[in-house]
């Protein structure tokens, strides 16, 4: 069995908002990618969810074989 790299777990994390890995990771990736620092509770609002899921789209896309 192949298992995940970090960088996949971030990926799968934000497009799907299914926590792969370890949240720490994805949160600093999310503020990384959005420029700015991210409440956690934002994470609970699902128009932010969606904004996420675009910000991940292409890396999603770029994994598939």
């Amino acid at each position: 069995m192949v298992k995940l790299t970090k960088q996949q777990c971030i990926i799968l994390t934000g497009f799907t908002g299914v926590l792969h890995g370890e949240f720490e990771w994805f949160h600093e990736d999310l503020e990384h990618r959005l420029g700015r620092e991210v409440q956690t509770s934002e994470l609970g609002y699902p128009e932010f969810i969606a904004e996420c899921k675009l910000l991940y789209a292409d890396d999603f896309e770029s994994l598939m074989p």
